[in-house]
């Protein structure tokens, strides 16, 4: 039953983060984007936790781990797209 609810948040979650970004207009979506990627930290640490938990088996130790990878990179992603973006508006010297 716990299934149905997770599964549910997760359909909602996503028509509700597609409808939200599809409304946003593309002059803002590059600096809206970084910066969500770069709170994606957030995401590292629950995979660490997932990782690190051996209660919930083999299984979530690699899901966990694979996490980690994916939200990592969506880090340094934001990072550099933000840093990228800011560079633009630095005075040439």
């Amino acid at each position: 039953m716990e299934g149905v609810y997770l599964l549910f948040i997760l359909l909602l979650s996503i028509f509700i983060g597609f409808e939200l970004i599809h409304k946003v207009p593309a002059t803002l979506h590059t600096p809206l984007m970084s910066g969500a990627n770069a709170i994606s930290g957030i995401t590292v640490v629950g995979a660490l936790a997932l990782a690190g938990n051996e209660s919930l088996g083999q299984y979530s130790m690699y899901l966990g781990a694979f996490a980690v990878f994916l939200a990592t990179i969506n880090v340094v992603g934001g990072y550099m797209v933000t840093d990228r973006m800011l560079a633009m508006f630095k005075k040439k010297k």
